[in-house]
């Protein structure tokens, strides 16, 4: 599949590709063990009965029924996935940040290549994966899938976008929610800049329709850090010609302290809501990282 080989490295594939994402909640019906199962799981949606006959289980027969009529029935359920995921990638201008000509890779570049080794392998274990790009409003959905082949279809969108505009995360997340109409697990990519108590708001709005949350929250070294010597040149990168040239030896301190409140408040406002919040820095494999998560969410 060229698609994947060109997308992600070979070794990427090699450290994750013996690890399951197990989600902690029952999302649109039950897993067995940890995916063992090649099969499929069932909906705890109920479908039909139908008369039981030689061959059937035994304990599928609903003694319920039978008590009633003194005939044995068999309860029939949907097929469904075991889990259906849906990634939702921020193409802000602030996930730009980063791109040089050092092969350093900008937190965009960074996000859409976690959102790929995700997408392999959710498909690869025959998990349901879709996928939102989003800036100021949505800018593309793609509805979960379980095919292999749509691999293509999410590589395709992730290598095609690029950092837009403004962040409106409270916005986006309050028009995505009707759009997902069942419950499971969503996997957010952003930097997670704008207002915290828009973005908790948000997150409470999608724990409220039952979906499991996980952040992945993507920096750059010189945001934690804040590097910078000598008079520089800031540059806004979501509103165009917005540009400061500044001593930043004068503003670390108060950049570090409002820093600090922005990290504490959305980690609170994370956990207040039972919502993982992952930190990415683009300076870590990102493989490697995404290995070390899920290697902590199984041993749970």
């Amino acid at each position: 599949m060229s698609h994947v080989s060109d997308f992600l490295a070979p070794g990427d594939l090699q450290r994750i590709s013996n690890l399951q994402v197990l989600a902690r909640q029952v999302v649109e019906g039950f897993t067995t063990g940890l995916h063992r199962s090649p099969h499929k799981g069932f909906s705890v949606e109920f479908k039909q009965h139908r008369q039981y006959v030689p061959g059937d289980e035994i304990r599928k027969i609903d003694w319920r029924v039978y008590g009633r009529s003194d005939r044995y029935y068999i309860r029939e359920y949907e097929e469904e996935t075991n889990l259906r995921s849906t990634l939702i990638v921020d193409r802000s201008g602030s996930m730009a940040y980063g791109k040089s000509e050092g092969g350093k890779v900008s937190k965009f570049d960074y996000a859409t290549r976690l959102a790929a080794c995700l997408s392999y392998l959710m498909l690869q274990q025959s998990d349901g994966v879709g996928l939102v790009t989003f800036d100021t409003k949505i800018r593309r959905y793609i509805p979960v899938r379980s095919r292999v082949s749509h691999l293509r279809v999410i590589l395709d969108e992730l290598e095609q976008s690029t950092p837009g505009e403004e962040t409106g995360l409270g916005r986006v997340f309050h028009d995505l929610v009707p759009m997902l109409h069942r419950r499971g697990l969503l996997v957010i990519i952003s930097d997670c800049f704008g207002e915290v108590a828009e973005f908790l708001k948000a997150l409470a709005h999608f724990r409220h329709a039952r979906h499991e949350i996980v952040v992945f929250q993507i920096w750059d070294r010189d945001e934690l850090e804040f590097p910078f010597k000598g008079w520089t040149q800031f540059e806004c990168l979501e509103r165009a010609g917005v540009k400061h040239l500044l001593d930043p030896v004068m503003l670390r301190q108060a950049y570090m302290d409002n820093l600090d409140r922005f990290r504490q408040e959305l980690t609170l406002g994370c956990r207040r809501h039972k919502v993982d919040l992952v930190p990415f820095c683009t300076d870590e494999p990102y493989a490697n990282a995404l290995a070390a998560y899920l290697s902590r969410r199984l041993a749970r």
